[in-house]
């Protein structure tokens, strides 16, 4: 291949937005178009026959993921219109076998498709010796957002096999053109087109790197860093549906409105109105930490005000959110610091020492660790468990990248129930 070929795959699943994203990603300078799994399985064949009725001298991409009976798929979609098919990498031989006889006859190719395979470096010759036309090192969206990389895959490949190799999985502007460095013949770019506003210039830009891959220095930063930062593009709605609608405090509201945080947990629980422990915890927390406080569900006294808020100002502290009450608002909302109560009331109580700094607490009706993530903004406080940090702040991003799309398809005209085509989903 003289030239890198991109491939934009529809992994919606819906057929109008599909033609319409594939129009405009062709305006943009893709090469090939992929009908994705998930679009399949909503349209079945009848969505690679509308795209090739649409497109009649593009290449059709059938991501078919054949596990089983591969003459009888790879017929199905050669027979609607692909120009290839994806099989799994990881099928029996027999079904990969019957694959390639099957396109053999009608004449379209087959990619192998090495998501999950245990074994991708050994597997991989072995495809290309039982006839597999291209190559996909493919890390799926599940291990993504687990940190996991396609592009150390392609690297592990490339010069070990002799058939065109694509890579796909997270694929981006930076990605694409590292991804052409490291040898790929095939970008395979899905969310980042697919899902974004302006389709066209996406894909444009995508388009530019691939051809010119800038030469970019990597700035390494730690996994707190990087999960911040991420955390901080996305809001706490995204953050839920990421979460599938869990991890949401209730009754905490903002006190100073359009402000934003993201940290991990300083836990505070201490007793109505008891402000020693939660004024300690700010030597305690660190740089960007937010503090969380059980304040005994009491809202009728406070245990935080202006000189604890300046305090956690000049630390760098991140926010504060209090299962309870607050006082002193009108010189904290001049601060425009990010704090989150359940109430707004003059009185403070004494600093009596009752309580316990980092230890398990309930706020917003929610148990919070000590180093669990903590993101607010006007809409509300989620929380996210330590653990999981990483993989909901790529799941929200992915969930903030679908709303751009559908944000864009509103303003031309549709409606959001149209999008999403509500009828036909709703459950029976």
């Amino acid at each position: 291949m003289k030239k890198a070929v991109l491939q934009v795959a529809l992994d919606v699943l819906e057929l109008k937005r599909a033609l319409q994203i594939a129009q405009e990603s062709i305006d943009g300078g893709a090469d090939w178009i992929e009908v994705g799994t998930p679009l399949i399985k909503s349209e079945g064949m009848q969505a690679i026959r509308s795209m090739r009725d649409r497109f009649p001298d593009s290449i059709i991409i059938a991501d078919m993921k054949v596990a089983d009976t591969g003459t009888l798929e790879v017929e199905m979609a050669a027979k609607a219109g692909a120009s290839i098919v994806c099989v799994l990498g990881d099928a029996d031989d027999s079904v990969i076998a019957e694959s390639v006889r099957a396109a053999r006859l009608y004449g379209i190719r087959i990619m192998a498709d090495l998501i999950n395979v245990k074994d991708p470096i050994n597997r991989a010759p072995e495809l290309e010796a039982m006839g597999v036309d291209i190559i996909c090192a493919h890390v799926g969206i599940d291990q993504q957002m687990m940190g996991k990389n396609s592009i150390e895959l392609l690297t592990a490949l490339s010069g070990l096999i002799h058939v065109p190799l694509a890579v796909a999985g997270g694929i981006g502007r930076e990605s694409a053109g590292e991804a052409i460095k490291c040898g790929a013949d095939i970008v395979i770019v899905g969310g980042w087109i697919v899902r974004s506003a302006d389709v066209t210039n996406n894909t444009k830009k995508i388009r530019t790197e691939m051809d010119d891959p800038s030469v970019r220095s990597s700035e390494k930063i730690s996994p707190d860093e990087e999960i911040r930062a991420l955390l901080l593009q996305v809001s706490a709605p995204n953050i839920t549906d990421a979460m599938h609608r869990k991890g949401a405090m209730s009754g905490i509201f903002s006190v100073c409105g359009n402000v934003k945080m993201a940290g991990k947990a300083v836990t505070v629980q201490t007793f109505a109105g008891d402000w020693a422990k939660p004024v300690e915890a700010i030597d305690v927390a660190r740089k960007n930490e937010v503090i969380v406080i059980n304040n005994d569900g009491a809202t009728h006294i406070a245990p935080w005000g202006e000189l604890a808020t300046l305090s956690c100002v000049k630390k760098g502290i991140s926010g504060v959110v209090i299962d309870g009450a607050v006082r002193d608002v009108d010189d904290i909302r001049s601060m425009k610091f990010p704090l989150f109560a359940k109430a707004i009331v003059p009185n403070a109580g004494e600093p009596k020492g009752f309580g316990e700094i980092n230890a398990e607490i309930q706020c917003g009706g929610q148990y919070v660790c000590p180093g669990d993530w903590i993101v607010g903004d006007e809409s509300g406080v989620v929380v996210i468990p330590a653990g999981r940090a990483y993989e909901i702040a790529r799941r929200a991003l992915e969930v903030r990248k679908n709303e751009e799309r559908i944000r864009e398809e509103i303003r031309r005209g549709s409606t959001l129930s149209e999008v999403a085509e509500l009828i036909k989903w709703e459950k029976k």
